[in-house]
């Protein structure tokens, strides 16, 4: 595994542990201001109501999940520990257990389905879904595009390699992350046969996000001033607002759908360039951006993705990085609202993030990516090099 493959794996689980459990107790919930900018759905006839059991749910991409099947008259019940933001969704029910052995709460209760935010462990999976299996009749479970073996291939769809376990017995989910994963889809698979949906997102973005990798750009942006972007432009990115994500989850409860689809977008292939040309806008186009070639940036030692969040340079084993292919989600419902709208609602969120929140864990929310002072160097060894 090179360095931009790990990278990205970590990356990955740094989001996928935010989706799902939440690094931020002071963050404020998604129904403010930011979550509010979206323009409603247009209208339609009310679906069948649905009780939907929802593991975790108070994290980052959780509370979108709720949110969405509230909106749709759905019955939501909470299973979690009860120690992220337990004051998130008071009307809503709300069971308190662990998902390693703890489940004494679920027995003897039934639910149309599950939504398990927050499976990396194939035992753990194993316990939930074979607990659970008699008393529901769909288990969705979000897993990541992370579980394929490589991305060489470009367009890959769902049938692409996945990641193997070099250990069977390992459980270090930093170190193996894509292969737990993609453990954790066939235990449930094994417990629900043909009742599961596992669903592969890529990076998560959007209002909430504590983990500060897209929020690099549009707060970048808004800063003004010259902003070091990565290679020429050109090289294609993926991503799903996390809002989308959770909306089409309820969807496939509501639908039924089963299977294994790639969640994330946008509809069409788009470019780094399009991206933060997006982020300027949302911040009023204050800044002057700089696209740095590749060569230069390995040359300076600036890392792609970690430093330069959703970006890798399109060669080697990640020729295909971006161009994972989507069919599948999208036939089943799967929508993405525009990068501009997904930018300005995240500016607007990390604006209303209360003061009892720390300067230091404030800071690294509005960005994971290259600090301000390497940002300066590197374009000025860039000039320097004519």
């Amino acid at each position: 595994m090179t360095l931009d493959r790990r990278s990205f794996l970590l990356g990955s689980l740094a989001t996928g542990l935010a989706a799902s459990c939440g690094s931020r107790r002071d963050a404020p919930p998604l129904a403010g201001a930011a979550a509010a900018a979206a323009p409603a759905p247009a209208a339609a006839a009310p679906p069948k109501q649905k009780t939907l059991l929802v593991l975790g749910g108070t994290g980052f991409l959780g509370p979108h999940v709720v949110e969405a099947a509230l909106a749709r008259g759905h019955k939501v019940t909470l299973f979690n520990r009860g120690k992220t933001r337990p004051e998130l969704f008071p009307t809503v029910e709300k069971l308190q257990g662990d998902r390693d052995g703890k489940l004494e709460a679920l027995r003897g209760r039934t639910w149309d389905a599950v939504v398990d935010t927050s499976a990396y462990v194939p035992r753990i999976t194993k316990l939930s879904a074979e607990l659970l299996a008699p008393s529901v009749k769909q288990y969705v479970n979000i897993s990541t595009i992370s579980v394929y073996a490589g991305h060489e291939r470009i367009g890959a769809d769902e049938a692409a390699p996945l990641a193997t376990l070099p250990d069977p017995a390992s459980e270090d989910v930093k170190q193996h992350y894509g292969a737990l994963k993609a453990l954790c889809e066939q235990a449930a698979e094994a417990a629900m046969p043909g009742r599961v949906a596992n669903l592969r997102p890529g990076l998560i973005i959007g209002p909430g996000d504590p983990t500060g990798r897209f929020t690099h750009w549009p707060a970048r942006m808004a800063e003004g001033g010259e902003v070091l972007c990565p290679g020429d432009g050109a090289t294609p990115t993926q991503y799903i607002d996390g809002r989308d994500l959770g909306a089409w989850i309820v969807k496939v409860v509501e639908d039924g759908t089963v299977g294994t689809f790639n969640a994330l977008g946008p509809a069409r292939r788009i470019t780094m360039r399009e991206v933060l040309e997006a982020c300027n806008a949302a911040g009023g186009n204050k800044a002057t951006l700089t696209w740095v070639a590749a060569a230069f940036l390995e040359e300076q030692e600036v890392s792609p993705w970690g430093e330069l969040p959703m970006w890798f340079d399109a060669k080697g084993e990640m020729a295909g990085f971006g161009t994972i292919s989507n069919a599948r989600a999208v036939a089943a419902g799967l929508t993405f609202r525009p990068i501009l709208e997904t930018a300005r609602d995240t500016l607007a969120w990390l604006d209303s993030l209360p003061e009892s929140i720390p300067e230091d864990k404030r800071k690294r929310m509005r960005s994971a990516g290259l600090s301000r002072e390497k940002e300066a160097k590197v374009l000025a060894a860039w000039k320097a090099r004519k």
